[in-house]
């Protein structure tokens, strides 16, 4: 479990093809306090470190991940968030976040509003039911607030507000128009979609 606060922004230094695809990504953790076989959100999927150094780790990205995720996720020089798993007793700044990615959604636009930045993105009719205006949204493993939410035939699109402090230590204040990115939606939301899709059935 994660909340969607990222702590950290690691970059992918080197990728090796064996089987799966390894990624050794830089860190500022202490990489002492990190165990084999801990979880890492990188850019909001939930990895296993299986290798690591002082300022590094590396994971195991398998087809199945590459495949749900965004386009150009793992390239070496690509800067992405990360967070570690959610110990019992630590504060929850953000929402619940499972480290699943949902679907890839797309920027349309990226521009400052005053200090901040206004961001929409267009997601398809899958995800389109389960994203509210004043819900929560997971982008790139950040929590993030819906502003409003506007369905059209291109799709869905949904605007977010990008506060100076998240865009200067989280990769979102690098987002321009075009830019797949991951998304998880709120797990409340999914399980409201389950049961009204059993008592529909019912």
């Amino acid at each position: 479990m994660f909340t969607g606060i990222v702590s950290d922004i690691g970059t992918i230094v080197s990728l090796d093809q064996r089987g799966d695809l390894r990624a050794k990504i830089s860190c500022s953790y202490a990489m002492d306090r990190v165990d084999m076989g801990a979880s890492i959100a990188c850019a909001g999927i939930c990895l296993t470190v299986v290798d690591k150094g002082p300022d590094w780790f590396a994971v195991d990205v398998s087809g199945e991940t590459i495949a749900c995720t965004a386009p150009g996720q793992f390239t070496e020089g690509r800067r992405i968030n990360l967070e570690r798993a959610l110990k019992v007793g630590d504060e929850l700044g953000g929402h619940i976040v499972t480290g699943h990615v949902d679907g890839v959604g797309e920027v349309v636009s990226s521009h400052a509003t005053g200090d901040s930045m206004e961001v929409i993105i267009r997601v398809g009719k899958d995800l389109a039911p389960y994203i509210a205006a004043k819900g929560s949204i997971t982008v790139d493993g950040v929590s993030l607030t819906v502003n409003a939410v506007s369905d059209g035939e291109a799709g869905t699109d949904f605007t977010l507000n990008i506060i100076p402090h998240t865009a200067k230590v989280t990769t979102l204040g690098e987002l321009q128009a075009g830019r797949p990115v991951n998304l998880e939606i709120d797990v409340l939301a999914r399980y409201l979609a389950r049961m009204e899709k059993v008592r529909s059935a019912a």
